[in-house]
């Protein structure tokens, strides 16, 4: 893999996160900045914390730590849905499903990444200068 544009989870998350703000554009306005706000943070920061992740493979303890990272701001993705949704901030009840079904796979898709580089990531040999 030369990019981390290569990872499918890289993809899915991108993805998700740019219906997560789109969707949350369209929320009632007493939840365009405080659960429309913290939605939108975590739904990108899934995607970001990817991105730092693999910026950092070198070192396969902090690669692994960014991809935990990337799949606990999923899980929070997950609780700010149902919270809008329980609340009837959002009242699609097909984009609520729809989305949440997203994030639970996308949930399980990096936690399966996940164990495949705990098992298999590889860190480079130590130079020797």
């Amino acid at each position: 893999m030369k990019s981390y544009r290569e990872l499918e989870i890289y993809k899915e998350s991108k993805r998700l996160a740019i219906e997560i703000h789109k969707m949350s554009l369209t929320l009632p306005k007493f939840e365009m900045y405080e659960e429309g706000g913290q939605i939108r943070r975590s739904s990108k920061s899934i995607t970001a914390s990817i991105v730092e992740g693999y910026g950092r493979r070198k070192y396969k303890a902090d690669f692994i730590k960014y991809l935990i990272y990337s799949q606990s701001e999923c899980d929070e993705t997950i609780v700010h849905l149902d919270f809008l949704f329980e609340t009837g901030s959002l009242p699609d009840k097909h984009m609520y499903e729809d989305l949440r079904n997203d994030y639970d796979s996308l949930s399980k898709r990096i936690n399966k990444f996940t164990q495949w580089a705990e098992d298999n990531w590889n860190e480079p040999p130590e130079s020797k200068n």
